[in-house]
């Protein structure tokens, strides 16, 4: 049986979100700007990559990328014991497999791939059996697979997850200019002059 309600068994408010997990590692910070921003026009600091990405996911949120029935869209998930919440793009329950979309990967970065590893996670905890997981390339029909993470991975996983939870946004931060040239917020963060590749 799925344990479709774990989600509510756990304090909302202790729980991370999977997809800030590739954004703490691009910059803690950018979390932290995220959040000051959240409530504004998003045209303020939104660029071409975000745009792109929203538009790939329309058909996952309204749920009308596949017709499938054995296909789960934008399926809530959550694992207790990472402490992690999200959502996946599509899970294909005859294939026990999981998808993550993507507009564009012309590389595939760490981040990205954390993210993918607690959504498998999530969906072991809550009864689903996972057997394949990939990202899809939406811009060129490209399916990557990934390999399942074993305990090493998890491990890893774990002390990122710790990291993030024991971020001080107060703390001095590490300017790296080639990540702020390609960080929506560059324009609005205090910790640099410079303005991003997409103004």
């Amino acid at each position: 049986m799925h344990k479709q309600n774990l989600i509510w068994k756990i304090k909302l408010e202790d729980l991370i979100l999977i997809s800030t997990l590739n954004d703490f590692i691009f910059c803690p910070y950018s979390i932290y700007l995220h959040n000051v921003y959240a409530e504004t026009d998003e045209d303020i600091y939104h660029a071409v990559p975000q745009t792109k990405g929203q538009a790939a996911h329309k058909g996952i949120d309204g749920k009308t990328s596949s017709t499938k029935k054995s296909d789960l869209l934008s399926l809530p998930v959550s694992s207790e014991e990472l402490g992690v919440m999200g959502k996946i793009d599509i899970y294909r329950l005859t294939e026990r497999w999981l998808i993550e979309r993507k507009y564009q990967l012309k590389q595939i970065f760490r981040g990205q791939i954390y993210q993918l590893w607690a959504q498998y996670f999530c969906l072991c905890e809550m009864g689903y059996e996972v057997e394949r997981i990939s990202f899809y390339e939406i811009s060129t029909n490209r399916m990557i697979p990934v390999d399942i993470p074993n305990n090493h991975n998890k491990s890893e996983l774990y002390d990122l997850i710790r990291q993030f939870r024991q971020f001080n946004p107060n703390e001095a931060i590490t300017v790296n200019p080639n990540k702020c040239a390609h960080c929506i917020y560059c324009s609005l963060c205090d910790k640099t002059q410079s303005d991003n590749v997409y103004t």
